[in-house]
């Protein structure tokens, strides 16, 4: 990783600033359940990184259900998230210390999610994080979200740094896929909660959390 080229750091959100995904599968077990879909929280390892209506289009293809429609379900899953957010949210690691690290190092910083820009706004305002960032911007605006680089190349776009310039900080494959399709600098920081997948070799750095990642830099 040529530092020296880095102009602007994005960050994931989901398993990147807060521990969230242990509330999605919380979340999305309770909805499905409700649908009379039985999955259980290990089955959605297999669908993180995914937007959230391609996750419910997933799950529909392969286990359908009957009544409310998969609209329904994307909005009943984003109240559930919102009020566990508001609940539970909290920091991970390091957090605040690499956003005001490389605030102080001149970097633009960005929020690039697969996550609605409803959750966004819960998870910057319970962690008070979102005067860091110069800009934001969720896959829900896409026409695909990762690992399609739509939401990483679009976010240097707006900043205006070329995507070569781009540090992006993710968690699971699809995002590494989609930040290295993406053409930038990729480092993984592997969700905890999750099967190792020997796949995020493919991530340019692995760090274990963000402390470790502004220690090393310098």
């Amino acid at each position: 990783m040529k530092q020296e080229e880095i102009k602007a750091v994005i960050y994931d959100m989901d398993g990147v600033l807060i521990d969230s995904e242990p509330l999605w599968k919380i979340a999305m077990e309770k909805v499905f359940k409700e649908q009379g879909c039985d999955l259980k929280k290990k089955d959605f390892e297999q669908t993180v990184g995914l937007r959230l209506d391609e996750v419910i289009n997933y799950w529909y293809d392969r286990k359908p259900w009957e009544g409310v429609g998969p609209k329904e379900v994307l909005n009943l899953i984003l109240e559930e998230m919102v009020q566990l957010i508001k609940a539970h949210g909290s920091c991970l690691p390091g957090v605040r210390e690499s956003l005001t690290f490389f605030k102080e190092q001149g970097m633009k910083l960005a929020l690039a999610t697969s996550s609605y820009q409803v959750l966004i706004d819960a998870v910057l305002e319970v962690l008070e994080i979102g005067d860091y960032f110069d800009l934001t911007h969720s896959a829900e605006k896409e026409r695909f979200g990762k690992p399609h680089p739509d939401v990483y190349l679009h976010t240097a776009q707006e900043i205006g740094v070329k995507p070569i310039n781009c540090l992006v900080i993710e968690d699971s494959l699809n995002g590494v896929i989609a930040g290295k399709a993406a053409r930038m600098t990729v480092v993984c920081i592997p969700e905890k909660t999750h099967e190792p997948d020997p796949r995020l070799i493919l991530a340019d750095v692995r760090r274990e959390d963000l402390n470790e990642l502004i220690a090393t830099w310098k």
